[in-house]
């Protein structure tokens, strides 16, 4: 009877402990889901074409350079595959002032510059902490990032949510081989309100 009784109880307690549900996100990952469920739109971007060279904590791309955390090996990965460089991300941050801007007599003084970029340059920034967005689901041949920037000279602090997509890759592909043949299919800024 005392067999029968423990084995009972064991048994219902490992059903409660494995039928629990998956855990629920956090405001932070619900805005994440949000933003890319409303504002997704796939867009390939182009690797960098120039000299990339990334040791001891800094990444230099021609004439611009980033920092990084050495711990950080997702980071470094996209860094030495050229996935993400200050030109791409100066490019980016100009258009979406000017997507954004309302204001009309900063568009004319924007055009009325020698060199309207130099404004918008995203150089000497640190990146770090690009974590995987797994609970966004996606398959196989695309996956989602979160990486910060931190402007030294600013002291404010950015984050870009990014998908790589590598058309070869299956569920046995290793995180180094993925990033290595994968493509920037998507960049977005975070909204932090």
């Amino acid at each position: 009877m005392k067999r029968k009784f423990s084995f009972i109880l064991l048994l219902s307690l490992s059903v409660a402990v494995f039928g629990q549900k998956k855990e629920t996100l956090s405001n932070k990952e619900k805005a994440i889901v949000e933003q890319f469920k409303n504002e997704y739109k796939k867009k390939n971007y182009k690797k960098f074409e120039g000299k990339i060279i990334v040791k001891d904590g800094y990444a230099h791309f021609d004439d611009k350079t980033f920092l990084y955390d050495k711990s950080d090996k997702i980071t470094v990965l996209m860094l030495e595959e050229g996935l993400i460089y200050p030109q791409l991300l100066t490019d980016y941050q100009m258009e979406k002032f000017i997507d954004e801007s309302t204001d009309r007599t900063q568009k004319r003084f924007l055009r009325l510059q020698k060199d309207p970029r130099a404004g918008f340059d995203v150089n000497n920034v640190k990146l770090n902490n690009a974590t995987e967005l797994t609970f966004l689901g996606s398959s196989p041949k695309t996956k989602r990032f979160k990486i910060t920037c931190k402007d030294n000279k600013l002291g404010n602090q950015i984050q870009y949510l990014i998908e790589l997509t590598n058309k070869n890759a299956n569920k046995e592909t290793s995180m180094e081989e993925f990033i290595k043949n994968s493509t920037l299919t998507y960049l977005q800024q975070q909204r932090l309100d």
